[in-house]
């Protein structure tokens, strides 16, 4: 029987240290994606996107070359900047600066929001009032590489 798709929705803080790193849990999610697997979708938000691209201008410029190269080989579907009215339910379950990426992972339909800023998601890890199960990068590697394993075993 065909395993189901999971999709994850990769946080700005992913992105950047994936594309900053030749090593760790972000740069692994980033190849596998490149890889186009059939049992790892990408998405992301317009949102985490800007706040990317806002960050490499600022601490590295000369970058924003290599990013903007490397983009489109990882095939994510992109959210768009949620409204108002979709962000609102999630302020205060979160930072106002992070309602939105929360907002456009609940939006894009994904299984994991993956990121690396445990001072403002961890809170959520596990949480019941979300559709969408946040991990950090290191938790979503070990699950696809534990579910690619199970699958080989059959």
């Amino acid at each position: 029987m065909a395993r189901k798709a999971i999709k994850i929705f990769l946080d700005s803080n992913v992105l950047l240290s994936g594309l900053l790193s030749e090593k760790g849990a972000p740069r692994v999610l980033l190849d596998i994606l490149c890889l186009d697997l059939p049992l790892v979708k990408g998405v992301t938000g317009a949102y985490s996107i800007q706040e990317t691209e806002r960050n490499i201008k600022k601490r590295l410029p000369a970058i924003l070359d290599i990013y903007r190269s490397y983009f489109p080989k990882l095939r994510l579907e992109i959210i768009p900047i949620p409204p108002i009215e979709t962000v609102k339910p999630y302020i205060g379950m979160i930072a106002a600066k992070d309602a939105p990426v929360l907002a456009s992972a609940v939006t894009s339909g994904a299984d994991y929001l993956v990121t690396g800023d445990k001072k403002d998601f961890d809170k959520l890890k596990d949480s019941a009032a979300i559709p969408v199960k946040v991990v950090s990068p290191s938790e979503l590697v070990y699950l696809i590489g534990h579910m690619f394993s199970s699958d080989l075993a059959e």
